[in-house]
């Protein structure tokens, strides 16, 4: 086999099944694991997955503008916000972050539903700017202009202050040994402080990112209370079962 072909077969194993081991491809693929490892680094170069230390795990989409966001599976973060409004209580504090799914959850919030939201995202607390029974405080700091987020110094301190009933957290990319983690550490650094002053935790996420991984960790995916998806796999179900988190889809 041709590296080449070798290599496309462990990204096409990769895909299959969310991570491989270096000692399960060498005997698979009938090469050394030396041979393996080279084949892993080269792929981690080129940014097709992330090597870790016993074998490498799928890269997450790719890292593009919010606006671009907002038109990809724009109908499934519309079903997935619909699941999640159950978990959403009138008269509670409710955090919630950056990401176009969280977008398509306030979007779907009935007009009259009365609750106090805190976000760092602009765009979320221009949408919710037209709901007459909605408080809503928009933390500020560095204007992450990707993401479209508020990050740093000012807006973690102004967390340290706030408790909030629950915490709708954007899923960047998520994999049940790393946990949640996203591409900058400022973003992740916010995410784990919103996560502390928060009772419960919920995210919702398309299957794309399951078994994904990013630079910057945010935290263990215990952390989550509640996961909401669509048309998940058993497989993926029985993981995420073994951590006692609640899997919705």
């Amino acid at each position: 086999m041709l590296k080449e072909e070798r290599q496309q077969r462990i990204l096409d194993i990769l895909n299959e099944e969310q991570k491989v081991i270096a000692s399960d491809l060498s005997m698979r693929l009938a090469v050394s694991e030396d041979t393996i490892r080279r084949d892993l680094k080269e792929l981690d170069g080129k940014g097709k997955l992330k090597r870790v230390h016993s074998g490498a795990l799928r890269v997450g989409p790719p890292v593009t503008d919010f606006i671009f966001r907002t038109t990809v599976d724009s109908e499934i973060k519309h079903r997935l916000a619909l699941k999640a409004l159950p978990f959403i209580k009138e008269g509670s504090v409710i955090i919630i972050d950056g990401g176009t799914t969280n977008l398509a959850l306030v979007q779907a919030l009935p007009l009259d539903f009365s609750a106090t939201v805190i976000t760092n995202s602009p765009p979320l607390a221009i949408e919710l700017a037209s709901r007459p029974h909605m408080t809503v405080i928009n933390l500020g700091g560095c204007f992450y202009k990707n993401s479209m987020i508020n990050v740093g110094v000012e807006t973690y301190k102004s967390l340290q202050v706030i408790r909030a009933d629950l915490y709708v957290m954007g899923i960047y990319n998520i994999n049940t040994e790393v946990g949640t983690s996203v591409p900058t550490a400022q973003e992740a650094d916010i995410k784990r402080e919103m996560t502390r002053v928060s009772t419960e935790v919920l995210g919702m996420v398309t299957t794309d990112k399951f078994g994904t991984v990013s630079s910057a960790i945010v935290g263990p995916v215990e952390d989550l209370n509640y996961l909401i998806s669509d048309a998940v796999s058993q497989s993926v179900h029985k993981d995420y079962a073994k951590k006692n988190l609640l899997l919705i889809d």
